[in-house]
């Protein structure tokens, strides 16, 4: 797809509106959007680029951003709970554009057919090889979530991705989903393939034994004469989200404490810069960033936001910037640093999209890519069903993947009631694409797959959505994990996100009756993380939904009905469409 001279203009949007600059103006707009205003130069300049949260995603892709993000309290109306128009405006984002297709969900089917794919490994290569060439000694960081969401990350136990990482150049990295594969193959990979090339930090994650470092907690890096401090930060609730014995000898937290000591740390050792690459969630880094001192930015990923303009934080030791570079290799953050006398003086932050169309792919990462998928190709490639409607995931509540899981899930096993995860990674098909089990796969492919069915008491599913709901909307922080609301079939239900614990859910009905709390229901799942249901022997939730997919009448899937809440107290929250 070849775009005009006009519509370059217009893409730079998300790059020049989201310049800021600490002491100077932002950048003026360029040609394009990756013909960026030169950086600092000389002694003192530091530039960091930031990818997280790409999901194994290899290939360009389209990604559909939330409509609902819904904040409250001190989060209503602020970043990162602002959606589709709301967003746009704070960011300076004129709707009908590119960047505003990048940013937003706004006419999503329209965009995407018209600016196409994002991201690809391929295509993210060649604008860091063009970054780095322009910005010596900058760093590649990585905050995670990267060797898992894809068929071939799942049967290769994220050798593609690692081998991907390498020949991108990533420099430092911390984790979430790569816990997954289990505490043994971390090693592995660590000490194989990333010994004296990559750093995996991660100060947060302690034996349980002794409380002793598992990762080292910070590198020490110079760049132009600047010591500059990475201190990693991985997803504090791992054992919690993800089945605990996966990782049975690591503990994880959120380690505020320790956090500021390893701060004060490579202060001591004379670092100038000092870094958070953190798997926090952007509200719980906001909150960490007023708690701390010390800490110049925190690159931030897990919540998969993709935030055009930092957040300067105020803090007892000055502020922190805090950022958050979206998911699914949609985005690249590029961090450019003035240093003088010993401290930052100046920042400018850009969240650059990566649009395959205007990104030629870098040939040998396009190689690299070929050889590796090469061996499951036909496997891959199967059509399973086609569908008629737009089929996407990210949003605090149902999104029509999601919702197609649970259709599945429910017919497939003859349950009453489904639940499916409130995972946001995942690609999304427009209507007329064909599902392919790869397509599939980008919403499955986990190390703990299992389908369930089992009884539960009324009681008991209101205490499932109540602890999920707490999960999503508790007005703490530190008492959110930073997933989605667990998404239902059959049920409807009412929630109150301002409510008090216990409090949120009501109005269950099944079949439009009201659910009773001493009654037993058959409920539909998958991804348990208890070790004794990884045993049971049930089938992988990518095989019953294949099943229920090839069976669709003349091979095409309708579009989803979205079995969502009613909301209570909501309406004009500058989170929700």
């Amino acid at each position: 797809m070849n775009l005009s001279k006009r519509e370059f203009v217009q893409l730079l949007g998300a790059a020049s509106v989201a310049g800021f600059g600490l002491g100077r103006q932002a950048h003026a707009a360029a040609a394009s959007p990756y013909e960026l205003p030169p950086p600092f130069k000389g002694p003192g300049a530091v530039s960091l680029l930031h990818m997280t949260d790409c999901h194994a995603q290899l290939l360009p892709i389209h990604f559909r951003e939330p409509s609902v993000n819904l904040g409250f309290g001190s989060q209503l109306g602020q970043l990162p709970h602002l959606v589709g128009e709301q967003l746009l405006k704070a960011a300076g984002i004129r709707p009908g554009t590119a960047e505003a297709h990048a940013f937003s969900y706004l006419d999503f089917e329209r965009a995407a057919r018209r600016y196409g794919k994002v991201g690809g490994f391929a295509h993210l290569a060649t604008l860091v090889k063009r970054l780095k060439a322009s910005r010596t000694g900058a760093l590649l960081l990585d905050g995670g979530d990267t060797w898992q969401g894809s068929a071939t990350s799942l049967w290769t136990q994220a050798q593609d991705m690692v081998e991907a990482c390498k020949l991108l150049g990533v420099d430092v990295m911390t984790g979430h989903w790569e816990f997954t594969y289990g505490q043994q193959r971390v090693q592995e990979i660590l000490d194989k393939d990333f010994k004296g090339r990559l750093d995996f930090v991660a100060h947060n994650v302690k034996t349980h034994d002794f409380g002793d470092d598992v990762f080292a907690p910070y590198t020490l890096r110079e760049i132009n004469g600047v010591p500059v401090a990475i201190i990693g930060q991985a997803f504090p609730y791992t054992p919690i989200a993800n089945p605990r014995y996966l990782v049975p000898d690591w503990s994880f937290g959120i380690r505020e404490q320790e956090l500021q000591q390893q701060i004060d740390a490579v202060r001591a050792k004379g670092a100038q810069l000092v870094v958070l690459l953190s798997h926090n969630g952007m509200d719980v880094d906001l909150k960490l960033a007023a708690r701390v001192s010390g800490l110049d930015v925190i690159l931030g990923g897990h919540t998969h936001d993709g935030v055009p303009l930092p957040v300067a934080v105020k803090n007892r030791g000055g502020q922190t910037l805090v950022t958050n570079a979206g998911s699914n290799g949609k985005f690249l953050g590029v961090l450019d640093v003035q240093v003088r006398n010993g401290r930052a003086a100046e920042f400018h932050y850009r969240l650059l999209p990566v649009f395959a169309n205007l990104l030629p792919a870098d040939a040998q990462m396009q190689a690299l890519i070929t050889k590796l998928r090469a061996p499951y190709a036909a496997r891959l490639a199967e059509p399973l069903a086609v569908t008629e409607g737009l089929l996407y995931r990210r949003g605090n509540f149902n999104g029509s993947w999601d919702q197609l899981l649970c259709d599945a899930l429910m017919q497939a096993q003859g349950a009453e009631v489904a639940f499916s995860p409130g995972f946001r990674w995942g690609t999304t098909l427009l209507p007329g694409q064909t599902i392919t089990r790869e397509f599939l796969m980008d919403q499955t492919a986990i190390t703990y797959p299992h389908t369930t069915l089992t009884e539960m008491s009324g009681e008991m599913i209101k205490t499932v959505l109540e602890d999920v709901a707490d999960n999503l909307f508790n007005p703490d922080p530190y008492y959110q994990q930073g997933g989605d609301m667990v998404r239902v079939g059959g049920l409807s239900y009412r929630c109150t996100p301002t409510a008090g614990m216990g409090a949120r859910i009501d109005e269950m009905r099944l079949n439009g009756r009201l659910i009773e709390a001493g009654k037993r229901y058959k409920v539909a799942g998958w991804a348990p993380v208890s070790e004794e249901a990884a045993q049971a022997g049930s089938k992988p939730v990518w095989e019953l939904v294949e099943g229920w997919l090839k069976a669709s009448p003349g091979g095409r899937v309708a579009p989803r009905r979205l079995n969502s809440p009613t909301l209570v107290g909501a309406a004009g929250n500058p989170g929700m469409a």
